[in-house]
């Protein structure tokens, strides 16, 4: 009985504490944090809760249906790889080949119309924005400095930053890139109501555009520059630039930190799998999609081949998987889409798990596309 109370004035006193370091930091989002994930079973944030955030529709225009191949679902995954593919919890695995869709399958309820989010894939959505800013000439190029649109960056190290150090992730910005730290950026950009301010906090403390770190404060901070080039809303450029000509089949939602506030640039463009490989062919096709040059082709092109980092372009990643060259996106809980130039494929996987990452590769993206590879022999 006594050791019971004991353990109990232990953890009132954690308690207090814990209370205590968020009221004096002032980070109250920390208390959403703990009610969204630990409350819930989770150590961290679900692929399906973008209604705990207010959200901006991606709309549609047209409607486009994929067309469906002759050979449409006549394999399936073998033993060897659907352990492994179920180990990390999938809910969404599909293959675009020559332009059709040769496979799909969906787990635990999920469906060809369920939305989840991209975490990180929308990094990818930014920049394929930024290239649809620089063939509109709202962006001059991607060696524009940020200060032409956020004059606070004009002092200092601030002033040497460009579009560039922000999509190559070479800002040399302070922003700490913690997954398990509540105090760090992605928590408070997460789960926080003032995105913008929050990362304008932040300054530039090495070189811009000598090192490589992925930091997410990166692609918010282009996201921004985006809504200040274009006057349009983050959603509003994406649904007239891209979900509408893609011929989207359902609207998509992007969170925001506050109604009517600002789209989470880094992250929380939620879709589904069908839609969600659009992007993948855009990037298949060089920019093209029909007859339409919806991203100039070199910056596509550039986009996909190593920049700094010979696992990272232009917000893109790159691998190597039996031989074949893949430039793809890529979300914290293994959201994925892949492009596989040499076949004429889009891979795109959803779900709740990721493999260990190993020299900057998840290990379940290399299954994940063995498994199509399989699949999509002729």
């Amino acid at each position: 009985m006594k050791f019971l109370k004991w353990l109990g004035y232990i953890l009132l006193t954690i308690i207090i504490a814990v209370n205590a370091i968020i009221l004096i930091s002032g980070k109250l989002y920390i208390y959403k944090a703990i009610a969204n994930t630990y409350f819930k079973g989770r150590s961290g944030p679900g692929i399906d809760e973008y209604h705990i955030f207010s959200n901006r529709i991606v709309k549609t225009g047209t409607p486009k249906p994929w067309p469906i191949s002759k050979d449409y679902n006549k394999k399936s995954i073998s033993k060897e790889y659907l352990d492994q593919i179920e180990k990390y919890q999938t809910e969404a695995f599909l293959i675009i080949k020559n332009d059709s869709i040769t496979f799909e399958q969906y787990w635990d309820g999920y469906s060809d119309t369920s939305h989840t989010n991209s975490f990180s894939m929308a990094k990818s959505v930014v920049s394929i924005l930024t290239g649809v800013a620089l063939q509109e000439g709202k962006i001059k190029s991607i060696d524009q400095h940020v200060y032409d649109f956020i004059p606070q960056f004009k002092n200092g190290m601030d002033s040497l930053l460009t579009i560039k150090d922000l999509l190559t992730m070479s800002s040399g910005m302070s922003y700490e890139e913690s997954y398990t730290s509540p105090f760090a950026y992605p928590a408070e950009a997460y789960y926080g109501d003032n995105i913008i301010e929050n990362t304008l906090k932040y300054k530039v403390v090495a070189e811009p555009g000598k090192k490589f770190i992925y930091q997410s404060g990166n692609s918010t901070l282009l996201g921004y520059i985006l809504t200040l080039a274009t006057g349009e809303k983050l959603s509003d450029y994406a649904s007239e630039k891209l979900w509408q000509p893609l011929g989207a089949e359902h609207p998509a939602y992007w969170s925001t930190d506050h109604d009517g506030g600002m789209e989470k640039a880094y992250c929380c463009f939620n879709s589904n799998a069908r839609d969600f490989a659009r992007f993948g062919q855009l990037y298949l096709d060089s920019g093209k999609w029909g007859e339409k040059q919806l991203v100039p082709k070199d910056y596509v092109l550039a986009s996909m081949k190593p920049a700094l980092s010979e696992h990272y372009g232009y917000n893109w990643w790159i691998l190597n998987c039996d031989g074949h060259n893949v430039p793809y996106c890529r979300g914290i809980l293994g959201q994925y889409i892949f492009v596989i130039p040499d076949k004429n494929m889009v891979v795109v996987r959803l779900g709740k798990k990721r493999g260990p990452v190993n020299d900057n590769v998840p290990s379940d993206a290399l299954i994940y596309l063995k498994a199509a590879f399989e699949i999509s022999k002729q």
